[in-house]
C-alpha cells in the first residue's frame, strides 16, 4: 500500500509547475491529455477490472453460472461502440476545453445549471461504486490476512490509500499503478487459472466432467435458480441477457470514469488503438467466473454475501501465506485502481460544473484545490455509508448502471443530432431515471424478461424524440461546429 502511494507521487513528478497549466485541473483530472496507448489500456482495463472481477464474478459464477459471462459481452461490445464514440467525444473536449460529462452536457444545450445537475445525478449513481470498492478491498485484506486485519480497519486502510495519492497525483498516478495492477493480476489470474483446475481435479477435463454430471444448470441460460442474489436465476435468461449486454454495453461509453480516460488520451489514433486491444483483457474475466463454479466442489453453502468469498476461500486453502499475500495485493489494487478514478471524476464534475457556480470558486486557478476537496468528500461519506448503513447504497448499486444509462440520448444523441432540444432532453432523461427506479425498488427487474434498464431507456429515447419532434423549437445560434460532435479522422483533426 505504501509503494502504492509512492508510485502515484513519482507519476506526477515535475508536473506541479503553473507553467502552461501543468498543474491546473486539467493536468489533474485528465493528466493533461497527453496519455498514449500505453497507459490509456492499463487505465481503462483497470476501471473495468475492479474487485467486482474478484469477488462479484466469482460469486455470481457460484450462484446461477452462465449468465455472469454477460459481462464479457457487454464489456467487448462496449469496446466496439468505444471505437467510434471515444474519438467523437475526445475531440469535443479538446476543442472547448472540456474535462468530464457534466461539461459536455452543459456546453452542448448552453445550459450550466444543466451540468450541474448532471453532476449531482452522476453522483448519486457512483458512490454506490466507491461503497462497494472500499467493501471489496476490506473483504480481500481482511482475508488474505487471515482475519489478523479487522474489516472495520482495512475499510479504512482502502480509503486512506485511495484518497492519499488520487488527490495530489490525479489521473496520471491512477494509470501510473494500473500499470502494477495489470502485471499482478495478469500474473496471479494465468496461475490460478493452471493450479487451482490441476490442484482440486487434476484438469480442466476433470472439472467440467463434474460440472456437467453434478450441476449442469450452471452451465446454460438462465442459470440456477437457487442462489441468494436479488435477481432470482428464472429471470436471467436469453432475454435479460441480450438486453443487459446491449444497455451496458451503451452506458459503459458515457459512464464519467470511461470518458476520463477517452479525454486523457494524447490523440483520437491512441483510442481507437485501445478499442481493439480492450478485448483481450476480458479473456481474464473467464478465470473468476470458472474458478466461482469450481468452488461449488470445494467450499459448497456458500449464500448471501458470502458467496463473494469463493474464489478466494480457494486460494486460502490451497495456498501458502506468501501466495495468498501476492493475490490479496492484486485484488486489492483492483479496488484502488477504479475507486481512485470514481472519485477523481466526481470531484472533477463538481469542480467545473457545481462550485464553479458559487463566485468565490468561479475562478479558474480555485477549480482544482475546490475538486480536490469533493473528492475528500466523496471518499468520507462512502467510508462513513459503509460502516453505518451499508445496505443503503448497496441498495442504490442496482440501479447504478441503469440509472447512468438514461444519460445516453441526452449526451450521444444530442451530441451528434442538432434537433435535440434541451426540453426534450431533460424529459427523456427524467421519465427515463423515474422509469428505472420505479421498477427497480418495486422489484420489477428484470420486467418481462427483460433488463429494467433497457425498458426505461425506450421510454427516455421515445419521449425525448417526440418532444423534440412535436415540442417547441428552441433557438440557438451557434453553429453546428460549436454545438455537435465530429469525428476527428472525418474532420482532418486530431
Amino acid at each position: 500500500m505504501v509503494g502504492t502511494v509512492a508510485l502515484g507521487l513519482y507519476a506526477v513528478r515535475g508536473r506541479g509547475g503553473a507553467g502552461g497549466g501543468g498543474g491546473g485541473l486539467a493536468e489533474w483530472s485528465v493528466g493533461g491529455r497527453s496519455l498514449g496507448t500505453v497507459f490509456i489500456w492499463v487505465l481503462m482495463a483497470g476501471e473495468g477490472y475492479t474487485s467486482f472481477s474478484y469477488l462479484g464474478a466469482a460469486g455470481w459464477g457460484y450462484n446461477y453460472g452462465a449468465p455472469v459471462m454477460y459481462v464479457v459481452a457487454y464489456m467487448s461490445c462496449g469496446y466496439a461502440v468505444g471505437y467510434v464514440v471515444g474519438p467523437l467525444l475526445w475531440d469535443y473536449a479538446r476543442r472547448h476545453a472540456l474535462v468530464g460529462i457534466s461539461d459536455m452536457v452543459a456546453h452542448r444545450y448552453g445550459r450550466p445549471w444543466l451540468g450541474a445537475a448532471v453532476a449531482v445525478l452522476a453522483t448519486v449513481f457512483l458512490l454506490p461504486y466507491i461503497q462497494l470498492q472500499i467493501t471489496g478491498m476490506g473483504v480481500v485484506v481482511s482475508t488474505v490476512t487471515y482475519g489478523a486485519v479487522p474489516l472495520e480497519w482495512a475499510y479504512f486502510v482502502a480509503f486512506a490509500v485511495t484518497t492519499g495519492f488520487v488527490v495530489v497525483s490525479g489521473l496520471r498516478g491512477s494509470a501510473w499503478v494500473s500499470v502494477l495492477k495489470d502485471v499482478l493480476v495478469i500474473a496471479t489470474l494465468g496461475f490460478l487459472a493452471v493450479y487451482v483446475p490441476v490442484h482440486y481435479f487434476g484438469g480442466y477435463g476433470e472439472l467440467f466432467d463434474r460440472l456437467v454430471a453434478e450441476r449442469p444448470d450452471w452451465l446454460t441460460l438462465p442459470g440456477h435458480g437457487g442462489g441468494s442474489g436479488g435477481a432470482g436465476g428464472s429471470g436471467l435468461g436469453t432475454g435479460w441477457f441480450v438486453s443487459t449486454s446491449v444497455l451496458n454495453a451503451l452506458t459503459v461509453v458515457i459512464f464519467p470514469t470511461t470518458v476520463a480516460g477517452y479525454l486523457g488520451a494524447r490523440d483520437a489514433d491512441a483510442l481507437r488503438r485501445n478499442a481493439i486491444l480492450l478485448p483481450a483483457y476480458n479473456v481474464l474475466l473467464f478465470v473468476p467466473m470458472l474458478l466461482g463454479m469450481a468452488a461449488l466442489f470445494v467450499v459448497p453453502g456458500l449464500t448471501g454475501a458470502g458467496s463473494n468469498l469463493a474464489l478466494f476461500e480457494l486460494v486460502v486453502d490451497a495456498l501458502p501465506a506468501w501466495a495468498v499475500g501476492v493475490i490479496g495485493v492484486a485484488a486489492a489494487l483492483s479496488s484502488i485502481v477504479p475507486m481512485a478514478v470514481f472519485m477523481l471524476v466526481i470531484g472533477t464534475m463538481w469542480g467545473r460544473s457545481v462550485l464553479s457556480l458559487v463566485p468565490r470558486w468561479s475562478a479558474a486557478e480555485r477549480q482544482k484545490p475546490a475538486s480536490q476537496v469533493v473528492v475528500v468528500v466523496a471518499g468520507t461519506l462512502a467510508l462513513v455509508m459503509t460502516y453505518t448503513v451499508p445496505n443503503t447504497l448497496v441498495r442504490l448499486s442496482l440501479i447504478s448502471y441503469e440509472g447512468m444509462a438514461q444519460l445516453v440520448p441526452m449526451l450521444l444523441l444530442g451530441l451528434v443530432w442538432r434537433r435535440l432540444t434541451l426540453t426534450a432532453a431533460v424529459s427523456g432523461l427524467v421519465v427515463g431515471v423515474v422509469a428505472v427506479c420505479v421498477l427497480v425498488f418495486t422489484g420489477h427487474d428484470p420486467v418481462w424478461g427483460v433488463n429494467a434498464g433497457m425498458v426505461a431507456l425506450a421510454l427516455n429515447l421515445t419521449v425525448a424524440l417526440a418532444v423534440a419532434w412535436l415540442g417547441p423549437r428552441e433557438r440557438d445560434g451557434r453553429p453546428d461546429a460549436e454545438v455537435l460532435a465530429a469525428d476527428p479522422l472525418v474532420s482532418g483533426g486530431g
